[in-house]
């Protein structure tokens, strides 16, 4: 929602504020004041670079979900030229919280799937919240085969609590849809490079990380569980979520020290809310950095190195055994 301020942001919004009234008071009688603003606009940038340089993992959770963060089709809108958005799954129906489609990336076609979390309310609940149902993953699925027969790179945008577990996705198969989703991604012989632009939730958000790289925004979580979830588990208490992140390793450095993403990519100083299309800039060099060096290699070294990578994160995982006292 517009004007979310998360608790450890209030002390920035303050300043900024009282740089604004500076501004205003100055522009209205004519008093100069420009050293006055210099400092607090100084003091300012200190402040962000010290809160955003030590968030704690709850409070990089928080900023994950931040609900003004840019959304899957707002990064394809301004890094992808000429979108398309493709409907259906030409089995049950659409999902609106799988947006995919086709445009041009860097000058080249590509085929673009996200996972979409809503804006409003009323566009949370037409998108279920960012967590999928079966027909989603098979519309992705569709759309990654179409890519693979037109020789199209994939490009997956991942921000999803996980994936829908009511009683309908159960019915239509919703553990087969993401068990398929990742057998064909582990197989197609085009490039894969998937973003965790937000929360990375469960099997939802892994159904679409099992590519060529694994790329996380500074502020994203990559976990199978949410911490609160985790919590309950564990100590039947929701209320130790904070806990629960301190212990579970999910923040992007953490995901890259244990060799699952292959690189993080900075966000603007305040996070990706802050300076959407700052972010998406630094999002597109990324990727396309990446996507350069994986369409130069042929079919069988892309798969093979793809292989080695998926072995290598299962390698990775095991003996990771976190203090749950």
């Amino acid at each position: 929602m517009p004007g979310t301020v998360l608790e450890f942001e209030k002390p920035i919004l303050e300043l900024v504020e009282k740089i604004s009234e500076l501004k205003n008071f100055s522009s209205q009688t004519g008093i100069d004041l420009v050293s006055e603003i210099d400092i607090l606009d100084k003091k300012a940038r200190e402040l962000k670079k010290s809160i955003y340089g030590n968030l704690t993992p709850w409070q990089t959770v928080l900023l994950a979900r931040h609900p003004n963060r840019p959304n899957a089709l707002e990064y394809i809108n301004m890094i992808i030229d000429d979108y398309i958005e493709l409907h259906g799954d030409r089995c049950y129906g659409d999902d609106p919280a799988i947006t995919g489609g086709i445009g041009y990336f860097c000058g080249y076609p590509v085929t673009a799937v996200g996972i979409l979390k809503g804006r409003e309310t009323k566009e949370n609940l037409a998108r279920n919240f960012g967590m999928p149902h079966p027909e989603g993953y098979r519309k992705a699925m569709r759309l990654i085969r179409q890519a693979e027969k037109f020789g199209r790179p994939v490009i997956c945008f991942i921000d999803t609590p996980g994936a829908y577990c009511g009683m309908g996705a159960e019915e239509r198969g919703q553990s087969e849809a993401i068990a398929s989703s990742l057998v064909l991604l582990s197989k197609i012989k085009v490039p894969v490079v998937s973003i965790v632009i937000g929360e990375g939730g469960s099997g939802g958000a892994l159904a679409l990380a099992a590519g060529d790289r694994i790329l996380m925004q500074q502020h994203a979580v990559f976990s199978i569980i949410s911490p609160e979830s985790y919590a309950i588990i564990l100590w039947k208490e929701s209320s130790r979520a904070k806990d629960a992140a301190e212990i579970m390793k999910i923040t992007a450095r953490d995901v890259y020290e244990l060799g699952i993403a292959d690189e993080i990519i900075a966000e603007p100083l305040g996070g990706a809310h802050s300076a959407g299309e700052e972010a998406a800039a630094l999002l597109k060099e990324a990727v396309s950095r990446h996507l350069q060096h994986l369409r130069e290699l042929p079919a069988e070294e892309l798969l093979s190195a793809r292989f080695s990578k998926i072995r290598k994160i299962g390698s990775a995982a095991i003996g990771q055994q976190p203090n749950i006292n």
